[in-house]
């Protein structure tokens, strides 16, 4: 009896060992199973997409491929499609994430369907490219774009309930916002979900809060803020046109739910705020830079952050200008400078031209020569030729002055006046000397003086 108890003993033994190993290989799958299912559940998810709007020129497509680290990029035409790769450091994750950049020409607006969709809207996020350089044309560039997407999402068959879902999402993030904690990762990590976040004190949105809610988050990126220092140098800015440019496009991100970042690829400013800022909105990424309002050209302001009272702050410093004043009448673009070189002047033919001068001299009438112009009166050297000669008949009470000898050419100009000043004189006492009763004396006299001087002139000149 007793070897048959130690056997029934022994193999009781060996059966509680098996149900033993048993049990911890299940606890073992089990817990291997349960890791899975948390890393599949806690993966980063695939399919966001940002759309990019703005006007050609504006940096949208470089900004974009500089966060992808590519630093000559192809600009393409329509719809141009980038990716951003987003790294999850904590859990040793990678995905990619959707860049779809519209044209700035408005004719493209309708390559909007192949970027996003009624399934993809929900993990979209709208930036509005705005460029410093000309400030003249951010509010009306923004007001167009926003009106392109809005168009667009009405157009996509999107129920109601799952709209108003979205929009009420929206809301929620803008009114749950608060300041980050005092961290600067070194890169960006997940967000670990709080107890507490349900629980904080909800604050009521403004008069012009979320007026024109698109369902998902906006940002506005204004780039080529490194031009700030050109517009106060060339076009004479003021600190007045740089509060009152940000007071509007604060107001306008207000009416979206969006936020504010201002950029530059040339100084590489905010970019790499610009990427986390990007990640923590598609990816909840855990975020921890403050609103920066200090330097004009490096502003940044969280969706859910700003209100009315602090865009009143820079009101304070209008001088010139009201809040309310029209941003086109304020802010006006200069005048456009013509260039010397505009167009293109062809030089005519050498030949062409020597023709048509040639015709013009032809149609001209012929210009007499020197010698034709001159006296007739006058010979070669310059001295007078008789005006009477021998054997014709002279001219009873003719003018004193044909009594007036001729100077000599050879005599200097000032002797040869006073000649000619005294002969006009002499002949004029000459012909009072005559005899009042007997003019035909005097006249006889006066004629054969006459005749005599060119009787002796004309003998000279022979």
């Amino acid at each position: 009896m007793a070897p048959v108890l130690e056997k029934q003993l022994l193999g009781a033994a060996g059966a509680g060992d098996n149900n033993n190993e048993d049990e911890e290989g299940q606890n073992l799958w089990s817990s291997i199973l349960s890791e899975v299912s948390t890393r599949s559940s806690s993966k980063l998810p695939s399919g966001k997409n940002i759309l990019i709007f703005g006007e050609d020129g504006s940096g949208k497509t470089t900004i974009m491929a500089k966060l992808q680290g590519a630093d000559h990029s192809k600009k393409g035409r329509g719809l141009e499609y980038l990716y951003l790769n987003v790294h999850d450091e904590d859990r040793d994750d990678l995905t990619r994430c959707n860049v779809w950049i519209l044209d700035g020409d408005l004719y493209h607006k309708g390559l909007l369907k192949f970027a996003v969709s009624a399934q993809s809207l929900a993990d979209s996020l709208a930036v509005f490219v705005a460029d410093m350089s000309r400030p003249w044309t951010i509010m009306e560039s923004l007001q167009k774009w926003a009106s392109v997407l809005r168009d667009h999402v009405d157009k996509l068959k999107i129920s109601p309930e799952e709209m108003r879902e979205m929009e009420q999402n929206m809301v929620k993030a803008f009114q749950e916002y608060t300041e980050p904690e005092d961290a600067t990762p070194s890169s960006p990590q997940r967000r670990a979900p709080t107890a507490g976040d349900d629980e904080g004190v909800v604050l009521p949105l403004g008069d012009n809060t979320l007026t024109h809610n698109l369902g998902i988050p906006v940002l506005i990126v204004c780039t080529k803020c490194d031009a700030v220092s050109v517009l106060e140098k060339e076009h004479d800015y003021r600190e007045e046109h740089f509060d009152f440019i940000q007071s509007h496009i604060r107001r306008f991100c207000l009416q979206y739910g969006a936020g504010l970042i201002y950029t530059s690829v040339k100084e590489e400013k905010n970019l790499d705020l610009l990427y986390k800022y990007i990640v923590h909105k598609l990816y909840d990424f855990q975020f921890t830079t403050p609103a920066l309002v200090v330097e004009k050209d490096a502003v940044f302001i969280p969706a859910g952050w700003d209100n009315e009272k602090k865009i009143g702050i820079l009101h304070e410093n209008f001088t010139t200008v009201r809040p309310e004043d029209s941003f086109e009448d304020f802010v006006v673009k200069p005048p456009v400078r013509k260039l010397v070189h505009d167009k293109e002047i062809n030089a005519e033919d050498e030949q062409v031209f020597l023709m048509k001068q040639q015709s013009l001299l032809a149609k001209q009438p012929a210009t007499p020569t020197r010698g034709a112009t001159e006296s007739p009166g006058r010979t070669a050297s310059g001295s007078p030729r008789p005006s009477v000669r021998a054997g014709q008949p002279t001219v009873s009470g003719g003018s004193p002055m044909t009594a007036v000898k001729k100077p000599d050419p050879n005599m200097k100009g000032a002797a040869a006046n006073e000649g000619v000043l005294a002969n006009f004189f002499n002949s004029l006492l000459s012909k009072k000397t005559g005899a009042p009763g007997s003019p035909g004396t005097g006249t006889g006299a006066v004629g054969t003086g006459v005749q005599g001087s060119a009787k002796k002139t004309e003998a000279g000149f022979d």
